[in-house]
């Protein structure tokens, strides 16, 4: 835990059971990637930062490990520091970012349903803002993946297993081919796509790559009619 991996036992650690760490490791991952992505979507600072656990196991549910989690992917990005179990708290309470948890009951067999992360920020990235003006994203675990499932208010489906290109555009076709042939141009794979479709009749585009765009790669995406705002997340 110390060099910022997962351990079930640390120096000055609450003690973690090892079969709470092994049952928890896939939600682990995922609290660290949503962190990742939204500290990558605020603009500014963070003020708050709420974690929502749906889980049938709402009252009894260790969200020790989910919690440090979490704060790593928020902190690691912007810092050289290491975040780890011992010092997660300690670090965002030293940051002036206050942390608020809560556990709601959720159908179903597995020990968590969906963790929700709402961040209050101004956001690069207006599609992942929510109806309260807050960022929110959302995600489960599906056999044993970590799967982004919601951006704003808009439900997505992407495995959380590369870097991301979020792009939010007026609902036409062959928007998305014409992205498509800008990034394959440049050598960037796409390795998935979905498209969300919003009440203002616009798309929320996920797109996972393989490679790195450039700026101007971005500014060529951008430069497409009907592209209201593209935003990179380095996973």
């Amino acid at each position: 835990a110390l060099n910022g991996e997962l351990a079930a036992t640390a120096v000055n650690a609450p003690m973690v059971a090892a079969d709470v760490l092994e049952e928890l490791r896939p939600y682990v991952a995922l609290a660290d990637r949503l962190g990742r992505i939204a500290v990558q979507l605020c603009v500014g600072g963070m003020n708050s930062v709420k974690l929502s656990y749906a889980s049938p196991r709402s009252d009894d549910l260790d969200t020790r490990l989910l919690r440090a989690m979490a704060i790593k992917g928020l902190i690691e990005p912007t810092t050289t520091s290491i975040i780890n179990l011992v010092n997660a708290d300690f670090t965002a309470k030293k940051r002036g970012l206050k942390i608020v948890e809560e556990s709601v009951p959720a159908e179903g067999s597995e020990v968590l349903k969906k963790i929700t992360l709402t961040v209050k920020s101004n956001s690069k990235f207006t599609g992942a803002v929510n109806a309260a003006g807050e960022i929110e994203l959302a995600g489960e675990v599906v056999n044993g993946v970590p799967y982004l499932t919601k951006v704003g208010d808009n439900m997505v489906e992407v495995a959380l297993v590369g870097s991301l290109l979020l792009g939010r555009q007026q609902d036409r076709p062959g928007m998305i081919g014409q992205v498509g042939t800008i990034l394959g141009s440049a050598g960037v794979n796409i390795s998935f796509m979905t498209v969300a479709r919003t009440a203002a009749g616009e798309a929320l585009v996920a797109l996972g790559v393989d490679e790195t765009p450039d700026h101007a790669i971005l500014e060529k995406v951008m430069a497409i009619p009907s592209i209201e705002e593209v935003t990179f997340i380095d996973m």
